[in-house]
């Protein structure tokens, strides 16, 4: 498969919303009605900078409608607190959720903001007891605190992330009840959850979460989906992809288009079979 370059025009994303909720989603607005697919997730989900994303693909391929309701930097904090995709996604008949970075959850030593889950909302009494050394007004974002704890006391930092992961499975769990109905759980990177072995400081995404933390939220959904990117499709990198030149390292970070159309017919047969 080939892909055009595209990098020297706009991708145009059609935000739009859904009942009362303050987020935008990305477009053309569907109707929430009938038999389709609710799609929870973050910045993959959402496709940033892919003009076909794996949402659109999967609807193309098992003729299922998809309501992309990813978020960019998305955790679990943004469907929790939006009682309208929540409401979706009691309607739809089947609900996806991508499993993206723990990093992104409140817990009990930060808080995120209720919408943009990669900023720093709120930082606990605990954590600044435990490290009594950092200034935590000059952070903004969640990686950029992580990585100056770490760095700071990595000892002290694993207590951090152990919080970080219970919290996320804690959520993940509500998340998982809340939508009532059939739900696939999505797992797409570079990386297999089995590869999480030591602590990854500030590595791939989905960040911090292992086998253990899959297997444990496991039980409470309908159905499981790995999809390790391949070799091939690794190696497609940024082709096909729509950004300015200024975006390349965050492009580069992401998952292509050739990655999304693997998710895509992994989760095809699952979707079908589940509507």
């Amino acid at each position: 498969m080939t892909y055009e370059r595209l990098n020297e025009t706009a991708l145009e994303y059609f935000p739009c919303r859904y009942g009362l909720s303050k987020m935008l989603f990305r477009g053309p607005r569907r109707k929430l009605e009938g038999s389709f697919c609710a799609i929870l997730g973050g910045t993959e989900t959402y496709g940033k900078f892919i003009p076909t994303p794996y949402p659109a693909l999967l609807e193309n391929f098992c003729g299922v409608p998809a309501v992309n309701f990813g978020c960019v930097h998305a955790g679990l904090d943004v469907y929790l607190n939006d009682p309208a995709v929540l409401e979706a996604c009691v309607k739809a008949r089947v609900t996806l959720v991508q499993m993206t970075g723990a990093q992104n959850t409140s817990n009990r030593y930060y808080s995120v903001h209720p919408r943009r889950n990669d900023r720093v909302l709120k930082v606990s009494t605990l954590l600044m007891a435990i490290y009594r050394e950092v200034d935590f007004e000059q952070f903004q974002t969640v990686s950029e605190m992580l990585c100056a704890l770490n760095a700071s006391s990595p000892e002290r930092f694993t207590i951090i992330v152990e919080e970080i992961r219970a919290a996320w499975a804690a959520r993940m769990k509500m998340l998982l009840q809340k939508t009532e109905g059939k739900t696939v759980l999505l797992w797409m990177a570079r990386h297999s959850p089995d590869d999480v072995v030591h602590m990854p400081i500030l590595g791939a995404e989905p960040l911090f979460i292992n086998r253990a933390m899959v297997e444990t939220i496991r039980p409470f959904a309908t159905e499981l989906v790995e999809v390790v990117a391949s070799i091939p499709a690794r190696a497609e990198g940024v082709a096909g992809m729509v950004f300015q030149p200024s975006d390349a390292p965050e492009a580069n970070a992401l998952l292509g288009p050739a990655v999304h159309t693997e998710v895509a017919e992994a989760l095809a047969p699952v979707v079908a079979a589940l509507v």
